[in-house]
């Protein structure tokens, strides 16, 4: 039996010191065999930084993954592709810095568990399409840990769409142990293990201010929809809150069991 802890969205300096004040106890409690966290607004609410990055892996993260706010802070470009820990959408086009999946060793003996980051096309940006984007690296996967225990096929769906979301979830659902949806920062209740064996969630919320509009000030997002007028977003304060899932799988059959829906309040 092995168990993957995910953490949903962290939202700017809120996101990252509540995910500090929480995480130890939730490794803890759970045991997780990973963690993985997306880190795609960490910096100031967009992007991410060198510096964030390593916060994360102290903190316990294994693998961060992204969205599409991967570049918004530049110097992303220069430091992903010497870090493997850091994965953006697979289907970003060729040429585009970094790599669209990670391999964590969990222990000797083992499978490996293999995260891929997709981003859906459906009300975003035009990326390559996600479908045949994860058809075109699973091959990769496979033949980058040769043996006989071929890796654990763990999904971060960075997309807008339900049904974009659900979509994948149907098509993964044999061949991937979760697909868990992210980038709406609304954690969703359709936690539920797909037939074929794959762990499902639309999306795993946000870790950040919970009083928010998606971790923004709500004044400044009011504001915006009554004046459509563009406006600078700035993160609100007030109680946090760590959202996400934990994803328990039988090892030899690389199949889920269980999914646990976790929101964590600040007191």
């Amino acid at each position: 039996m092995l168990s993957i802890l995910f953490i949903g969205d962290v939202v700017g300096k809120p996101g990252r010191v509540f995910m500090g004040k929480r995480l130890p106890a939730l490794i803890g409690r759970y045991q997780p065999d990973m963690v993985i966290a997306n880190g795609e607004n960490a910096a100031g609410g967009k992007g991410i930084t060198e510096s964030v990055a390593e916060e994360f892996f102290r903190l316990g993260v294994d693998i961060i993954t992204l969205g599409n706010h991967a570049w918004d802070n530049r110097e992303a470009q220069s430091f992903i592709g010497s870090q493997p820990r850091l994965v953006r959408p697979a289907n970003y086009p060729e040429g585009a810095p970094g790599k669209g999946w990670a391999i964590h060793e969990v222990r000797p003996g083992m499978r490996p568990i293999a995260v891929v980051n997709l981003m859906g096309r459906t009300f975003m940006n035009a990326l390559d399409c996600p479908f045949q984007a994860f058809d075109r690296v699973l091959p990769e996967i496979c033949q980058s840990t040769p043996g006989d225990k071929p890796p654990i096929v763990f999904v971060d769906f960075h997309a807008e769409a339900t049904s974009e979301k659900e979509a994948m979830g149907f098509y993964l659902a044999q061949r991937a142990v979760a697909v868990v949806g992210t980038h709406t920062h609304v954690q969703t209740a359709d936690e539920r293990l797909l037939p074929g064996g794959a762990a499902y969630i639309t999306d795993a919320g946000m870790t950040g201010t919970r009083d928010s509009v998606l971790g923004v000030d709500p004044e400044i997002m009011i504001r915006h929809f009554l004046s459509r007028m563009p406006v600078r977003h700035e993160l609100a304060e007030g109680p946090a809150i760590l959202s996400g899932v934990l994803v328990r799988a039988d090892e030899s059959t690389g199949k889920a069991t269980e999914i646990i829906r976790i929101a964590e309040l600040e007191r």
